[in-house]
């Protein structure tokens, strides 16, 4: 062998006729079933291609391929195994010069099928299964980063190795040999061990790392396609795995790609499939979007937003709605929730007022209507609960503020009480709103800042419009003690941010009306018309503990 390598490495323009020769040879022994003659023979052409560096190597490499095809083709399942150990040695090598004309479809599609091999004997299955994940990674190793040699992103052979390394990943977590190493304490470092499932998800790593943004739907499709052929979204445990794996290991910035990806078949699903299989999906959506949002920018951000609302929209539509399809409804709302997490607060005020705009407006008592109002508002409420209101001039703008001022005063109840907790969620800026869930005269630990220029500036401006509107609410036959407690506890919010000696007025003729509605109403029963003096005379001890003067008048009221 060192004679042979001598000999090449000194003329190495006899490398390619060295080549054919060894193939010769080597067809021959294959066919005569000279097993270790075989082996000696690729042996020998490992050690030359590790040796040769030349500009000729790719002669010399075009005879070493057609022995692994050789050798691939054999129904021998040990000299398949050792075919692709030697062209895993030969995906190691750093060639000075692209292959132009190289192609490997035969090598994807036999790697393949040997990562599917179902032969009985247990062993000889996993040892096939392993050298066949084993040749695919070596093929993508060998074409990812090089431009100029085969396409390896083409559907044709994406459509081949993703489901192989899919049905690998999933036989693995099946039987407990992978772990899901994102949920993972680190530092925990185990001994590698061979086997397919962890080749299979080492190789999905580096593939989905290489991939550009141009390839992120080339790889992503055939995964949504195997989990839809093999019923694998119910229960979404794969998948779940699968898709974590692929955000931890795509680059950062094309991240949002998988989503917007995910999400478009999410709409392929809307007609075809039930509930259950779309709250899956769902789900997978909500455990993984968290991790696109950092990266998410301008436009990209409210297309997201707005496919989600969409997929609502269209529920809502759906006749005969079951548990699933509400399940559903409420994981896209949870979903959204995860994305807006890791938003600036900036692009959630624009995402609140994206989701306002989409609200319909009116009395409409339709079943699909009232629904839609109401996942809309419960999607306006979770991305509210994820904002930190710093000045209420800011969240509150106009066009997002006036329209929810409108529904406070809509005949839907459940709907009121939704855009109460909505005022409640962004006006409670120091976390006062537990204190205030009901009327009442233990106002001790109430935390509070002095009021800013901004902030009267706000209520001089708009207090008006929003103690006229939840005034106008108060008065509506349908209302419950906990509607009349949700207007307690906006108002006493309003009360808290914004109470300072030049509002102070405002806030007393406030309190005043209520108890005139009280006395004067017609509409009201009797325990609303109570309610609403305690209300009253909540209010006014609210004002007096923030301004102690007027304590002396409130005292024998409040004792």
């Amino acid at each position: 062998m060192e004679k042979l390598t001598f000999y090449v490495l000194s003329s190495p323009e006899k490398l390619d006729r060295v080549g054919e020769y060894l193939y010769y040879k080597l067809s021959r022994d294959i066919y005569r079933k000279r097993n270790g003659c075989v082996e000696i023979g690729v042996e020998a052409m490992d050690q030359l291609l590790q040796a040769c560096h030349s500009q000729t190597l790719n002669l010399f490499v075009e005879s070493y391929l057609k022995m692994v095809q050789k050798l691939l083709e054999s129904v021998d399942p040990n000299l398949q195994i050792l075919a692709t150990q030697s062209f895993v040695k030969f995906s190691n090598i750093e060639e000075d010069t692209p292959s132009y004309h190289r192609r490997y479809d035969f090598l994807v599609s036999k790697f393949a099928s040997m990562a599917h091999s179902n032969t009985t004997d247990d062993e000889l299955r996993n040892a096939i299964r392993a050298s066949g994940v084993s040749g695919l990674k070596s093929v993508v190793r060998k074409t990812v980063s090089d431009d100029l040699v085969e396409n390896i992103w083409d559907p044709n052979h994406m459509e081949k190795i993703i489901p192989s390394l899919l049905f690998n990943m999933e036989q693995g977590r099946q039987s407990l040999l992978v772990r899901d190493e994102n949920d993972a304490v680190a530092g925990n470092q185990e001994e590698e061990v061979v086997d397919a499932p962890r080749i299979a998800e080492t190789c999905l790593r580096d593939l989905v790392n290489k991939a550009t943004f141009g390839h992120v739907r080339s790889f992503v499709r055939p995964v949504l396609n195997h989990f839809d052929v093999f019923d694998l979204w119910v229960p979404n445990d794969f998948a779940v795995h699968t898709f974590r794996v692929i955000m931890f290991s795509i680059q950062t910035q094309y991240s949002y790609a998988v989503i917007e990806t995910l999400m478009n078949h999410l709409d392929v699903h809307n007609t075809k499939s039930n509930a259950k299989i779309r709250a899956s999906m769902a789900d997978v959506l909500a455990k993984i979007i968290d991790i696109a949002a950092g990266e998410s920018v301008g436009p990209s951000v409210l297309e997201i937003v707005n496919s989600i609302v969409q997929h609502i929209q269209v529920s809502t539509r759906q006749e005969g709605a079951d548990g699933d399809e509400k399940a559903y409804r409420e994981t896209l709302i949870l979903a959204l929730g995860e994305y807006v997490t890791h938003l600036p607060d900036y692009q959630k005020i624009e995402i609140m007022k994206f989701i306002m705009q989409k609200v319909p407006a009116g009395n409409d008592n339709t079943p699909s209507h009232r629904l839609l109002q109401n996942m809309l508002l419960k999607s306006l409420l979770m991305v509210g609960s994820k904002y930190r209101t710093t000045y209420l001039s800011t969240t509150f703008p106009m066009s997002f503020l006036q329209p929810l001022l409108t529904l406070c005063q809509d005949d839907d109840p459940e709907l009121r009480l939704i855009v109460q907790n909505i005022l409640h969620t962004l006006i409670d800026r120091h976390q006062n709103r537990e204190r205030l869930t009901s009327p009442t005269l233990k106002l001790d630990g109430m935390v509070r800042e002095p009021c800013t220029r901004t902030d009267i500036l706000f209520s001089k401006k708009n207090g008006g419009e929003i103690f006229s509107n939840l005034f106008g609410s108060l008065e509506k036959k349908n209302n419950g003690i906990s509607h009349m407690n949700a207007i307690y506890t906006t108002l006493a919010l309003f009360c808290v941010e914004l109470f300072c000696e030049e509002t102070l007025f405002d806030f007393i003729r406030l309190a005043m009306s209520f108890q005139e509605l009280a006395l004067t109403s017609s509409l009201l029963t009797p325990a609303q018309k109570i309610h609403l003096h305690i209300i009253a005379l909540s209010l006014l001890a609210l004002i007096a503990h923030f301004l102690p003067v007027l304590k002396d008048y409130t005292g024998p009221f409040t004792s």
